[in-house]
C-alpha cells in the first residue's frame, strides 16, 4: 500500500490524514466490542477464563498473521487485499449480533486476520513515506487515531448495553461496517505491488525467519513489548468486569480516561518520542515502571477506592502511549532493510501475543485467586522487565 507521496512529506499532510482517518474508522468497532463482549459473555454464563479466551482469540490470530502480512500484500497487491479484508471485517461485525459464545470466537478470529493485514500495511506505508526523523511521529499519530475511538467508545458501549443490549448493537455494528467499507474503498492507493516497508525479495520471508535468532534488538524489544502488553491486555479484557467490584468504579469512565491520556500523550509528545536509532534505556525503563505502578494501583483499588482506580488509568495510559512507538521507531533503524518488514511483523506479533495473554493467561489467575492478585502479578512481571531494560544496552547503529 502506498500513499502517493514522497519521502519529504510531513506526517500531518492530507494523504497521511486519510490513512489515519481510515484507521480511526476501522478500529472504532473494537472500542465498543471491548466492553460489549465481556458483558455479553458473562450474561451467557462464561467464566473469566472463557472471556479471556474469546478476547484473546483476536490478538492470537493477529500474532500469527503479522509476520506474513507484508509479504502477502507484496505478492497480491494492496488494493485487492484491503478490499477483501474490509468485506471480511464487516461480516465479522455483523456475526457478533446474531450468535453466541462460539460465534464470538469465530468473529474474533476473522477480525484478527483483517487487523493483521490492515495495520501492518498502514504502518509500513507510514514508515517508508516519512523521513527518518519523523518516523516516530507518524507511528505515534497512527496509533493515536486507532485509540481515539476508545475515548467515548466504552461509554457508548455501556449505553448500548443498558438501552437495548445485543439488539441495539446489531444496528451499530452494521453501520460501522458499511461506513468503514465505503471510506476504505474511496482511499486512493497505487497498486504497484511494491513492498510495504523496505525491499521484500522472494527470499526475504524465509531469510528473515532464519536470521531472527541473531537479531538481539528485535528479541529484546519483542520480549519487552510482550511482557508489558500482558498488563495492557488484562486491563482491556477484565476492566468491564473488575470495575463492578470497585466502589464507585465505572468501566466506561476508566477506559475513557485511559484512552484520553493515550491520545493526549501521543499528540503532545509525537515529535518528542525518540526517533534517532538510539537505545534510550532510562526512558524505556521509566515507561515500563509507569505501567507497573498502574497495575499495582489497580490491584489495590478494591481497598483504596476510586481515586486509585482512576489514577491507574492515567499511568497505564501514559505507558501505553509512549512504549510502542518508541520501540517501533528504534527497530526501523537497526533492523536490516531487506527483511525489515517481516521482522517488524514479528515485533508487532509479540505485542499482540502479550495482549492476548493478558486475557487467556491472566483469566485463570482471576478465577483461581482474584482480580487484585492478577494485576499485582502483572505489576511484578513488569518491574522485572524494566530492570532488565536498564541493565542491558542495545546497539545504536544499523545492523549490517
Amino acid at each position: 500500500m502506498t500513499v502517493g507521496t514522497t519521502g519529504n512529506d510531513k506526517a500531518l499532510t492530507k494523504p497521511f490524514l486519510r490513512l489515519y482517518a481510515l484507521a480511526w474508522l476501522f478500529f472504532s468497532a473494537n472500542a465498543i466490542l471491548g466492553v460489549i463482549i465481556p458483558l455479553r459473555s458473562e450474561s451467557l454464563g462464561a467464566s473469566n477464563s472463557q472471556v479471556g479466551l474469546i478476547m484473546g482469540a483476536y490478538m492470537f490470530t493477529c500474532m500469527f498473521f503479522r509476520p506474513w502480512a507484508g509479504y502477502l500484500i507484496h505478492q497480491h497487491g494492496p488494493v485487492i487485499v484491503l478490499r477483501i479484508l474490509l468485506i471480511v471485517n464487516g461480516l465479522a461485525l455483523v456475526l457478533y449480533g446474531f450468535t453466541g459464545l462460539e460465534g464470538f470466537v469465530v468473529a474474533r478470529v476473522m477480525q484478527g486476520i483483517c487487523t493483521a493485514f490492515f495495520s501492518m500495511a498502514l504502518q509500513m506505508s507510514i514508515i517508508d513515506a516519512l523521513p527518518d526523523e519523523q518516523r516516530a511521529q507518524g507511528l505515534s499519530l497512527y496509533s493515536l487515531f486507532t485509540y481515539m475511538p476508545t475515548i467515548v467508545g466504552p461509554l457508548v458501549a455501556i449505553g448500548i448495553w443498558d438501552w437495548g443490549g445485543m439488539n441495539a448493537f446489531k444496528g451499530v455494528a452494521i453501520a460501522i461496517a458499511v461506513v468503514t467499507g465505503l471510506f476504505g474503498y474511496s482511499v486512493p492507493m497505487n497498486d504497484d505491488r511494491s513492498p510495504v516497508g523496505g525491499t521484500i525479495q522472494q527470499k526475504g520471508l524465509r531469510g528473515a525467519f532464519g536470521r531472527l535468532s541473531g537479531q538481539r534488538p528485535l528479541l529484546v524489544c519483542g520480549m519487552l513489548m510482550l511482557t508489558v502488553s500482558v498488563v495492557f491486555g488484562a486491563v482491556t479484557t477484565f476492566i468491564p468486569l473488575y470495575a463492578e467490584q470497585v466502589l464507585y468504579g465505572h468501566a466506561g469512565v476508566y477506559l475513557m480516561i485511559q484512552a484520553s491520556v493515550i491520545v493526549v500523550c501521543r499528540w503532545a509528545y509525537s515529535k518528542r518520542i525518540p526517533s534517532d536509532g538510539k537505545w534510550h534505556a532510562r526512558f524505556i525503563g521509566a515507561v515500563c515502571l509507569l505501567a507497573a505502578a498502574g497495575a499495582m494501583m489497580l490491584s489495590l483499588s478494591q481497598t483504596w477506592g476510586p481515586i486509585v482506580f482512576y489514577a491507574a488509568a492515567v499511568l497505564i495510559g501514559i505507558a501505553q502511549a509512549l512504549l510502542y512507538p518508541t520501540l517501533m521507531s528504534y527497530l526501523t533503524f537497526v533492523l536490516p532493510g531487506e527483511s525489515r518488514n517481516v521482522m517488524i511483523g514479528w515485533f508487532i506479533a509479540a505485542a499482540d501475543l502479550g495482549i492476548a495473554l493478558g486475557g487467556v493467561a491472566m483469566g485463570p489467575l482471576a478465577d483461581r485467586f482474584s482480580y487484585s492478585f492478577m494485576y499485582a502479578a502483572g505489576a511484578g512481571l513488569t518491574v522485572l522487565v524494566s530492570i532488565a531494560v536498564v541493565m542491558k544496552p542495545l546497539p545504536y547503529a544499523r545492523i549490517p
